[in-house]
């Protein structure tokens, strides 16, 4: 898919975050990218694709974490909040949003994926067999 109006991004608190994820999505927690379509944002006063909104404070951690700049961080949240307006759902796409994030990320010499580390994380740890 393709947008082909503008998207707004809003960098902002965790504490703002959270409110947007328990209000839109019913998750009360802070989260590091949202992604709003146009259809559900209220009084657009010109035509955009979308908003996307960004934790500053998440992004922060994240940078400090993976050893690279705040502004990579935020810049590889909004190509994922992008994706998400453009009709992709790494949730149920079986790797087409994954894929469509890396070869962007590479274009744009971008590092890691969120879609990659965040299936990382959440990856249960393998079990090892001891050895003795």
């Amino acid at each position: 898919m393709r947008l082909r109006n503008p998207v707004n991004v809003l960098v902002t608190s965790s504490a703002e975050l959270r409110s947007f994820n328990q209000r839109f999505r019913g998750a009360n927690k802070a989260t590091d990218v949202l992604s709003f379509p146009a259809q559900q944002v209220s009084l657009q006063t010109k035509r955009v694709a979308g908003e996307v909104a960004i934790s500053a404070d998440i992004a922060r951690e994240n940078a400090r974490h993976l050893g690279h700049s705040v502004a990579d961080e935020v810049k590889i949240l909004v190509l994922h909040g992008i994706l998400h307006l453009a009709g992709f759902d790494h949730e149920r796409d079986n790797g087409e949003m994954a894929r469509k994030e890396s070869r962007l990320r590479r274009q744009l010499k971008l590092e890691g994926s969120l879609i990659g580390r965040t299936q990382a994380r959440d990856r249960p740890p393998v079990a090892r067999r001891r050895t003795g």
